[in-house]
């Protein structure tokens, strides 16, 4: 298995990939579309999982901004990880978020947050984000599926205030 950035020959195989992991609607897969075309977007941290030339999972993280009053932060958000159907369960998704982990904290960000399955995520050093501090308002969601990993020890004591995902989460296409 190789986990290599995305080049825009993968564009369709991970649009497909996508729709076929989030059970044949393609929300993700145009939300990733989004997300290239936007300010928020980091080649370098959309990666594939690739088996003898197919592209069998992906992993986009992006930036969000963290607001506290005038203070804006900008931080990492995770969404989606897709692994193609038939190869769940392997460890791809776990190879990619590691992976996807390890380059943000190179390109220097301390944070990454994301709604995930609260019985996943914490594996990878997740934890509930409203407890340090953080909010999340634009989606309804319990506070177990709101989630910050902590990059660089002692970040969390850096920060506090509201996510705020970008435009691209919310526009339809």
């Amino acid at each position: 298995m190789n986990i290599r950035t995305e080049t825009s020959d993968d564009y369709r195989a991970v649009y497909d990939l996508n729709y076929d992991a989030f059970g044949n609607r393609d929300d993700e897969s145009k939300l990733v579309e989004r997300i290239r075309k936007s300010e928020g977007f980091i080649p370098e941290l959309s990666i594939v999982a690739e088996e003898i030339g197919n592209i069998v999972g992906h992993i986009l993280l992006s930036k969000a901004k963290v607001i506290l009053g005038d203070e804006s932060t900008e931080v990492i958000v995770l969404a989606p990880v897709a692994v193609k159907p038939g190869h769940q369960k392997k460890g791809i998704g776990k190879k990619l978020i590691n992976e996807g982990l390890e380059r943000v904290k190179d390109l220097g960000y301390g944070l990454v947050l994301l709604i995930g399955h609260p019985s996943y995520y914490p594996k990878f050093g997740f934890k509930p984000a409203r407890q340090f501090g953080l909010e999340l308002c634009q989606f309804d969601v319990p506070d177990d599926v709101f989630m910050v990993c902590e990059l660089r020890e002692g970040e969390l004591n850096n920060i506090q205030g509201e996510l705020q995902y970008p435009s691209v989460f919310f526009e339809r296409n």
